[in-house]
């Protein structure tokens, strides 16, 4: 399997990707991705070059954003001073299920971040969602609190406000890479 940078062309299947899983997590009892996304502000992560593909040939298997900006109001300022790199919008097709796509996109991720210069490795989940806080966990990652205040964008109460973390590493994540290689990070010594 090949990643790459996400195209402008990839919005309405990004797009599809996000209801695919918020109907498998509405299956579940789960609210999460329960709002629909703004493809003006897809495309803009897209155009920014930190939404990338995970392709298996001319199918896209799985998508994640990665991120040097942090949500606001989520991480305190002595850890924002810490070199820092942020996963969001980690989905894997349902086909693809089963596989532990997911886990090596985070690792996949953690070297990207790694490489740019990054201590930590960071992501923020559905304050709601157990099963997939405990996902992150059983992805070594650490729980650093929960953040239940402040309000979403669209109004109304924070829902993703789950807070993780695990140090960035070089890892074998066993795709092929065709991202170019990252920008250091401007808070590395």
């Amino acid at each position: 399997m090949i990643i790459t940078p996400a195209e402008s062309h990839d919005v309405e299947k990004l797009l599809a990707f996000r209801e695919e899983a918020a109907a498998w997590l509405r299956s579940l009892g789960s609210d999460q991705w329960s709002r629909p996304y703004p493809a003006d502000k897809l495309l803009a992560t897209i155009e920014a070059g930190t939404v990338f593909m995970l392709r298996d040939g001319h199918t896209t298997a799985g998508t994640i954003t990665l991120t040097s900006d942090a949500e606001a109001g989520l991480w305190a300022d002595d850890e924002l001073n810490e070199p820092s790199m942020f996963v969001n919008k980690l989905t894997v097709a349902r086909e693809y299920s089963g596989q532990n796509l997911g886990g090596r996109l985070l690792d996949w991720a953690g070297d990207r971040a790694y490489r740019a210069g990054a201590k930590w490795l960071r992501l923020d989940a559905w304050t709601t969602n157990e099963s997939l806080q405990r996902y992150y966990l059983a992805q070594d990652f650490r729980h650093v609190r929960t953040v239940r205040g402040g309000s979403a964008v669209n109004g109304g109460p924070r829902v993703s406000g789950w807070l993780a973390q695990r140090l960035a590493q070089s890892a074998d994540h066993g795709f092929t890479d065709r991202v170019p290689a990252p920008t250091r990070l401007r808070n590395v010594a």
